[in-house]
């Protein structure tokens, strides 16, 4: 590598800080394997109430609405080898709550974390190259380098790279919105933020970005047509030539079978006879009958973007077959309930967990046969990649970041590594599963082969990070270019 790179991520939440979803996972190992290629990396998020004992480093005043408010700066690391530094933005008014998001005040909380970042800059003498923003909570920064401190000697050379990571979540606020970020009337058009009358901060972000990237390439093409867009295509098209797939990866260290500490027996490849010990002690954690039948698991958001319309009408014929389900998730309360009768009415045969449990969602994958993903879409997805990882064969709808990493073993079974389905709809989603039990009932040589080509895939971070670097330097020229133009 010719030039090592000063590298400022910028996530709302980052794993093992704070984590709603896979967004936290990125934000937690990407750094890391930047950081692992020689970059000078920091990371940023805010310090929410969950997050505990973190080390005070300094306080700073931020302009909000004409009156300043107190960010105190924490710093903590992401242990790896390097450490990466870590910095906790701390406000009580703005973080000290019991949630991360879904507060009528996120406009005016997530654009004070904005603007903290970069007061906090220079106070840290750390000058950055990039600064890779990621998803809807740090829109606002790429705005603000582009026009409120672009004189600053201090961000003169830095460049900016938007991730979406879901763009189904966007960040729509009132008008006022603008008056917190100290933005003029001119900023509320159709060609700036409005979005159907509201202020919208992830086009905040897609804007003013040099360069924009999501989480596979499948998904950054899905995003430029209507029925994907959220109402965003339009944009995304034209911005079409500074958008860029990359596939998500996983942390390799995290994610081993043969280590990990949270699963009753580890295991490799060539010995797989002790995933059968994980399944055991699944099936007896969840109150299931310790039989060697087929396990399936699904660990996931409970809302309708994951396909659960689709799993629900499929359930009665599935669970009147000899097989197991688990479920773990947490979300919109229909699921929950929906979810939990289900349970009541297959006492023997489901088990369902509301709620977010780490440490049994690694059970999952260790002890489960097979790991279902029937997303309406999916922009990366880490569960499939994880299940491969444990040796338990991913079943999924053949969209975005799914479609990309997951190979349907009845169309090819030399490079197979799962199955999946096309047309949504909870027929096809059957029919796969079926294919899949039958695959592992009648051909239990081929299923092992599947399983064991499944576990050599490598998803680690390795590769995506080489192309995010890749990227980086590509933002820098821009940037460099839109310079040489403005004299």
């Amino acid at each position: 590598m010719a030039e090592t790179l000063k590298i400022l991520f910028v996530s709302p939440e980052v794993a093992p800080f704070a984590k709603t979803g896979g967004l936290a996972d990125v934000a937690g190992s990407l750094p890391k394997a930047l950081a692992a290629r020689g970059h000078d990396v920091r990371v940023a998020l805010p310090r929410y109430r969950r997050v505990k004992d973190v080390p005070y480093l300094t306080d700073l005043p931020v302009e909000m609405d004409g009156s300043l408010e107190t960010a105190i700066i924490r710093r903590a690391a992401l242990k790896g080898r390097p450490e990466v530094p870590v910095y906790l933005i701390d406000n009580y008014k703005y973080f000290y709550r019991d949630g991360m998001y879904g507060y009528a005040d996120d406009d005016a909380r997530f654009n004070f974390f904005c603007k903290a970042v970069l007061s906090m800059l220079p106070w840290l003498e750390f000058q950055p190259d990039i600064i890779h923003c990621n998803d809807w909570q740090t829109g606002p920064i790429p705005l603000f380098l582009k026009v409120k401190v672009q004189d600053s000697p201090h961000f003169r050379r830095t460049a900016t790279i938007f991730t979406i990571h879901n763009l189904q979540y966007q960040g729509h606020f009132d008008k006022n919105a603008l008056k917190t970020m100290a933005l003029g009337e001119e900023f509320f058009t159709p060609e700036r933020l409005e979005f159907y009358g509201k202020v919208n901060f992830m086009k905040a972000g897609l804007l003013y970005a040099d360069l924009i990237n999501t989480v596979s390439k499948k998904y950054a093409l899905e995003i430029q047509t209507p029925e994907a867009g959220e109402g965003l295509d339009g944009l995304l098209r034209k911005r079409a030539q500074d958008l860029y797939g990359i596939l998500n990866g996983i942390d390799y260290e995290e994610f081993n079978p043969a280590t990990d500490p949270r699963i009753k027996a580890n295991y490799d490849a060539g010995s797989l006879e002790r995933k059968k010990i994980n399944k055991r002690a699944l099936q007896k954690e969840m109150d299931l009958p310790e039989r060697d039948v087929p396990l399936l698991g699904i660990i996931s958001r409970l809302v309708a973007q994951k396909g659960l319309d689709l799993l629900a009408a499929i359930l009665d014929p599935l669970l009147a077959q000899d097989v197991q389900f688990i479920l773990l998730g947490s979300g919109e309360d229909y699921y929950q309930q929906l979810f939990s009768r289900y349970k009541l009415k297959y006492r023997q045969k489901m088990a369902v967990k509301i709620g977010f449990d780490p440490d049994l969602a690694q059970r999952i994958y260790a002890g489960c046969d097979m790991f279902l993903m029937p997303s309406r879409f999916e922009p990366c997805g880490l569960g499939q990649m994880i299940s491969l990882r444990y040796g338990t064969v991913p079943i999924v709808r053949a969209t975005g970041g799914l479609e990309d990493t997951i190979i349907d073993y009845h169309h090819d079974p030399a490079r197979g590594n799962g199955f999946s389905f096309v047309n949504y709809n909870p027929q096809d989603l059957l029919e796969t599963i079926n294919r899949a039990l039958n695959l592992y009932r009648e051909q239990p040589h081929a299923w092992q082969e599947l399983v064991r080509r499944g576990m050599a895939a490598d998803f680690s971070w390795s590769a995506s990070a080489a192309q995010y670097e890749e990227m980086y330097f590509k933002a820098l020229e821009k940037r460099k270019a839109a310079r040489f133009m403005a004299g």
